[in-house]
């Protein structure tokens, strides 16, 4: 029974939540996450303290990184000496730390490869000088102290920060359940900010930003965050904001010379080298790493010409490589009760200056306490001064001298021992006379210590000064310009292509094709069985083709997308939605603003530009709205020197009037363009069957069986007047016009059988 009674039993339940509870706490407080008054993890800090402790100040000589290694994980932090010397080597980078606080020699890693960094056995290190602003008042009785894992040594608690050190340098860490990720941020912008809070307690976010624009790294890359966005950070704790590559152009060239936080060049160079060999980036011809000593970033990409657009070019890979990435802020950190809080940037800079306020109240009252021991007993000693011959002679007649010399002169044990421990040469009248000066000294110290001790306002002055003087030395410009939004956008399929010409045509059958070139003849090509050809146009294969079909209506597809004319092509209905029997009678292509003829067989008309016609559905867009038995005519493209419209009935009459009559609609009816009787055009008996445009310098090419007639503008005078006109009849063997379109540098009026 009673080895029963000493054994204890626990749940398995509870007895895993109270071990995974402590193991969770220890990576909280431990290890993952820094204390607000140093910014510093467990791991940092041990690291700092055995560097100092060996004397590898900023003016001491370099030592093998392995000392300090050793001294860590063997005396304070009894881990792998490869994790301690990882986080030595991140304390070391320049690109990793805004300031860092480990000097290094020899191969400390590059931000294309951080971990590339030698084994500590080859490189060697020392404490930066800005180092000393957190470990300076270590000696002054600042902080507590606690015993190392074994309990052979002391450690301290924390640092004493003279700065805000975790918004200088920030952080990122992982615990359980929870993470940190704290930016980087300018020296002279918190100082400002911290000294702007010290004198005004209330002061609101707002203020705050007149000081800290938003976070700032260690090079040059581009800070991408809205107002909105540095709002959220700084007013809940967490947010998110983008670094974009710094860049510039030279000739055919785009260099890139500074790289968003922790990103690798060479990871980039082979996104962008992959992004070329899959033909998204055509306008890339070349890339190259052309980083050394003195400029360790430098990416060059080569371009096909310098006539490539490189802001589109950058905002493509900004939007699809590296070059800009997106980060989170999340401002968890251990405050000055000992547990996590996520912080607000205001709240942050008020914990810390009561975490200063305390330290630098506790470096006061050690230095008094030194002050007040020391003025003690330099008190008791000119007491010997007064009766030098009545301390000797009971030195030399007492066989215990110490309480005779405490009773004589009426002082304490400890002045009756610095009295005994006088050695004979400081007996002269010099060593009084110095002794006065320093009890003068320390009075006045000890007034002005009691002062500043005794008001609030004294203690604030104190700080900010210290915090003014850290400022006028180690303060530096922002690095990070901010731009308050990114225009990284990924190329779409048709600004990927290497732009050519081409020529599209449209068979009487309705089907599509796409030549190369401009130079091709579609009346020389092949057709299907009876089939011809209908229209064509002439464009760019990253530009959009529409087909007219008669009833109206507008299909649009990718240039890049339609059939070779190395084949006889497909039919347009296997790619559009068309109504059963429809025509096809036109196709167009173009850049949006040019505008085109859109004309019907009921003589109705209008001019519209080309994004008009185009429509990503597949079943098209009602373009025209046609008058019962109406079919559309071939569309004509404007050009800048058309001035007049040409239309032809099927009963011989012409009909010329300025373009300027014809309105410009994105759709609809339109007006008339020539006057056809509503009767006679229901009946059948008359309808609109050509349309052509003439520049004043053109001349018009009517076409009427086997015979011709070509008339230059001032031969058509006849045939001039406004628009909606019935017109005039053609002369006698030309009013059955097969054809007529508009011929430029042609002969003198001419009539030829």
């Amino acid at each position: 029974m009673e080895a029963e009674d000493k054994n204890q039993s626990m749940s398995l339940k509870k007895y895993a939540e109270e071990s995974y509870l402590n193991y969770a706490m220890y990576v909280i407080l431990d290890r993952a996450l820094p204390n607000i008054g140093d910014g510093l993890k467990p791991v940092q800090r041990r690291i700092l303290y055995a560097m100092s402790e060996l004397g590898l100040n900023a003016g001491a000589k370099y030592k093998k990184s392995a000392r300090t290694v050793g001294d860590v994980i063997g005396k304070f932090h009894p881990h792998g000496d490869g994790a301690a010397y990882e986080a030595m080597v991140l304390m070391a980078q320049s690109f990793s730390f805004r300031y860092p606080l480990v000097d290094g020699q020899g191969n400390w890693g590059s931000q294309d490869d951080p971990k590339s960094f030698a084994a500590m056995r080859y490189t060697e290190s020392k404490l930066t000088k800005f180092a000393n602003l957190l470990l300076e008042e270590l000696k002054y009785g600042t902080v507590d102290w606690q015993p190392n894992f074994d309990g052979s040594l002391l450690e301290p608690i924390i640092f004493p920060a003279k700065v805000p050190s975790i918004l200088l340098n920030g952080t990122s860490g992982i615990a359980v359940g929870m993470a940190t990720d704290i930016p980087s941020h300018n020296l002279n912008e918190v100082i400002d900010a911290t000294v702007h809070m010290l004198e005004n307690p209330s002061s609101d976010l707002t203020d705050i930003l007149k000081y800290i624009k938003g976070p700032d790294f260690s090079n040059g890359a581009k800070l991408i965050i809205s107002d909105d966005e540095l709002n959220e950070i700084y007013t809940t704790g967490k947010g998110g904001y983008k670094i974009q590559a710094k860049w510039t152009k030279e000739d055919n060239q785009i260099i890139i010379n500074a790289l968003p936080y922790q990103a690798s060049g060479a990871k980039i160079l082979e996104q962008i080298a992959d992004q070329m060999q899959n033909k998204k980036i055509p306008m890339v011809v070349d890339l190259t790493d052309e980083g050394d000593h003195e400029e360790p970033i430098r990416l060059a990409i080569t371009m096909k010409s310098n006539r490539v657009n490189s802001d589109d070019l950058m905002n493509h890979l900004f939007a699809s490589t590296d070059l800009q990435k997106t980060y989170r802020a999340n401002m968890n950190l251990i405050s000055l009760k000992g547990s996590p809080k996520v912080f607000s940037l205001v709240e942050l800079i008020k914990e810390w200056l009561i975490f200063r306020k305390n330290t630098v109240t506790r470096k006061l009252e050690h230095r008094l306490d030194q002050v007040n021991d020391r003025l003690h007993i330099v008190e008791g000693l000119l007491i010997v001064y007064l009766d030098l011959d009545e301390v000797i002679k009971i030195i030399r007649e007492s066989d215990e001298p110490k309480p005779e010399i405490i009773k004589h002169f009426n002082i304490s044990d400890i002045q009756a021992n610095a009295i005994l421990e006088i050695k004979l040469r400081q007996l002269a009248k010099l060593e009084q006379i110095k002794l006065e000066e320093e009890k003068s000294k320390l009075v006045s110290e000890q007034k002005e210590i009691e002062k500043i001790l005794g008001s609030s306002g004294r203690l604030k002055t104190l700080i900010k000064k210290e915090l003014l003087e850290i400022k006028d030395e180690y303060g530096d410009e922002r690095n990070s310009p901010i731009e308050g939004q990114s225009h990284a956008k990924v190329f779409s399929e048709e600004e990927t292509l290497v732009t050519e010409p081409i020529t599209v045509i449209l068979s009487s059958a309705g089907w599509i094709r796409s030549a190369k070139g401009h130079d091709i003849d579609p009346t020389t090509l092949s057709y299907r069985g009876d089939d011809s050809l209908q229209d064509f146009c002439r464009g760019r294969n990253n530009q959009n083709a529409v087909f007219l079909d008669s009833q109206g209506k507008a299909y649009s597809m990718a240039g890049h997308t339609l059939p070779s004319a190395r084949g006889l092509g497909d039919p347009i209905t296997g790619r559009v939605s068309a109504d059963s029997g429809v025509e096809f009678m036109s196709t167009l292509i173009g850049n949006d603003e040019e505008k085109f003829m859109i004309t019907n067989t009921a003589g109705y008309g209008y001019v519209s530009e080309f994004k008009n016609m185009v429509s990503s559905k597949k079943s098209g867009k009602a373009f025209m709205k046609l008058p019962q038995g109406a079919k559309m005519l071939k569309a004509l493209k404007v050009e800048d020197d058309h001035r007049f419209i040409v239309a032809a009935s099927n009963i011989g009459r012409l009909l010329i009037f300025p373009l300027l009559e014809l309105p410009i609609l994105p759709k609809g009816k339109g007006n008339k363009v020539v006057n056809i009787p509503k009767v006679k055009f229901e009946s059948g008996e008359e309808f609109m069957t050509h349309v052509a445009l003439l520049a004043d310098t053109s001349s018009l090419r009517i076409e009427s069986g086997k015979r011709f007639l070509t008339l230059k503008i001032k031969d058509l005078e006849n045939y001039i007047s406004s628009r909606a006109k019935r017109g005039n009849m053609l002369p006698q063997g030309y009013r059955k016009v097969d054809s007529m379109s508009e011929e430029i540098d042609s002969k003198l009026s001419e009539v030829e059988q």
